[in-house]
Formats: C-alpha cells, structure tokens, sequence
C-alpha cells in the first residue's frame, strides 16, 4: 500500500511540475508567433491547468483503464465545482462579472449534458470524441473573437503581465526545451499516477471506477486548486471562477474528446446513470448560487462543499 501511495503523490508531483514547464514553453511558443496575450490568456493559459488530467486520461485510455479516463474527467468536474469553488468562496464572497453567467456558464450545462447524452450507450466513441473537439475549437474561437471586443485596456495589460510572468525569455530553444522537459515529466508523472492508482485500487478492494472519480480526480485538478485560490487572494474572482468553468468545459470536450480519438471509451454504466448526474447536479446547483445577487458568498460555498461531501460519502459507501 505505501508504495502505491507514494507513486501516486510523487506522480501527481511530477504532474504538476510538468504542466508548468509544458504551460511556460507553449506560452513562450505563442508569443514567438505573435500572438497576442489576450489570445495567449484565453487560450493556451486557460487549457494549462487541465493538462495533468488530459494526460493521465491518454495513458489511461492507451493501457485499457477507461474507468480511470473517463471518472477522471468526471470526477475532476464535480470536485472543481464542489471543492474548489467552495473553498474560494469560503476565503471570501465572488463576484459573478463578464461573461460567466450570460455565456461560459451556459455552455457548461450543455456541455454536461452533451456527455450524459453520448454515454448513454455505454461508450464515447470516436465519431463523438471528433464531435466533442470540434465543439470546444468553436466555442474557444467564439469567446477570443467576443473578449477581444470587450476586453479593457486594464484587462490587457493584466493578461500581459501574466504572459510575460510565464515566459519571461520569448526565445525558441528555452520554450522548446521547457516543452519537451513538461512533456517528459508530464509523461512519467501520468505513468506512475495510474499505476500507483490501480495498484491501490486492487489492494483496497475499490474499483478503477472510484480511485479516478476521488485520488486521481482531486490529484490531477490541484492546479485549478491552486489558481483559483490564488486568484480569490488576489481579489480576481473573475479568473478564479472562469479557470473552474472553462476547465470543466475543457475536461468533457477536449480531455475525453482527445482520449476518444485514441481509443473508443466504455463508459461505466455507474458512470453513466450515477456519476454523471452527480456532475449534472452540481452543474446545475451552481447556477442559481450564481445568478442569485451576481455573487457566491461564505454559505453558498459551504453548500457547494457540502454536497462535494455527499457525493464523495455516497460513493465510498456503495463503490460499485
């Protein structure tokens, strides 16, 4: 059992570590492009935080343990939903600002329907997988094209800042050395997290099934953990509510859009008719704490915890 605890802590270390190195190269990438930091904000930054989970998802969709794929990026939803934000709101109130509610929101409870809609037949197959990157590359391009018209000279120079924190040297050989390092350690780090995963799986007698819905989802999602946090301290409740929603949204699109290309998925059927209405659910409680007052304050966050809670405890109790 300690061995496969600590390959689990350290790959989830190694994860970590790995997408900050693979975030700074790509941004160092973008910007030898000229892209511009809004564009690079919306784009590569906001996809960075869920590169532990897209990774972990392939390798475990590659070694035939598509419980852990797919109740990774499920369980990864309902722990960004219940936990984080919970926890954010507990620091202090958010502010419900810019487009969360009238747009990101939306298609988040779409989105989550979308999946609930595809594995009703038992798998996420190719043709949906291409479905699925199809959507996420049309509402990417929709909402760069809308908060380039909308976003200030303030917000600009913020994004910036941000960029330039990120890839301090735009040069090519240190961004391409930063992404082959977050690449290798992404690898290894997503590697040892599985099979840490499945070993503790089998020696606590738990399913695939729950260790990616619980260890594996809440270890893969600590860079969400960490930028939101970060953000709410910083008093930018914007960013730390749209990296939980637009993380959500890349987890179903991009995360198991990409995994379905690999391999086609069998979805569990406790998944399917259990799992994803749990992430349906809190999907949807989170609205009206949204758009209740435009803002989600201490009590609101314990509710969204709370019901984290239950979910986890309901699980434990009947781990199918």
């Amino acid at each position: 059992m300690l061995e496969s605890v600590l390959l689990i802590v350290v790959g989830l270390a190694l994860l970590a570590v790995g997408g900050e190195c693979l975030l700074r190269g790509a941004v160092g990438l973008a910007t030898l492009m000229r892209l511009t930091p809004a564009i690079i904000g919306l784009t590569v930054v906001a996809a960075g935080t869920s590169l532990p989970e897209l990774f972990v998802s392939i390798l475990a969709t590659a070694r035939d343990q598509p419980d852990i794929a797919v109740g990774n990026a499920v369980g990864s939803n309902i722990f960004n939903i219940g936990f984080v934000l919970g926890a954010c709101a507990l620091i202090r109130p958010l502010a419900i600002t810019g487009n969360s509610i009238k747009l990101e929101y939306p298609v988040l409870a779409i989105v989550t329907l979308l999946f609930l809609a595809l594995a009703q037949d038992g798998f996420v197959n190719g043709l949906d997988g291409l479905l699925c990157l199809v959507v996420y590359v049309l509402f990417t391009t929709y909402m760069v094209t809308l908060v380039r018209a909308q976003v200030t000279e303030s917000e600009k120079g913020e994004l910036a800042g941000e960029v330039a924190s990120l890839a301090p040297s735009a040069r090519m050989l240190p961004a391409v050395g930063w992404v082959v390092l977050g690449a290798v350690l992404l690898g290894v780090g997503a590697s040892w997290t599985v099979d840490g995963a499945v070993r503790m799986a089998r020696l606590a007698g738990l399913s695939e099934r729950v260790i990616g819905l619980t260890i594996v989802a809440g270890g893969t999602s600590l860079p969400e953990v960490v930028a939101s946090l970060v953000s709410t301290l910083r008093g930018r409740d914007d960013v730390a509510i749209g990296n939980v929603i637009g993380s959500n949204i890349f987890n179903v699109l991009g995360i198991l859009g990409t995994t379905a290309l690999v391999r086609p998925l069998p979805v569990h059927a406790a998944i399917a008719t259990i799992d994803g209405w749990w992430m349906m659910g809190i999907t949807l409680l989170l609205f009206p704490i949204m758009f209740t007052r435009l803002r989600i304050d201490r009590g609101e966050g314990v509710c969204l915890l709370a019901a984290y809670a239950a979910y986890t405890v309901a699980l434990l109790l009947r781990p199918a």
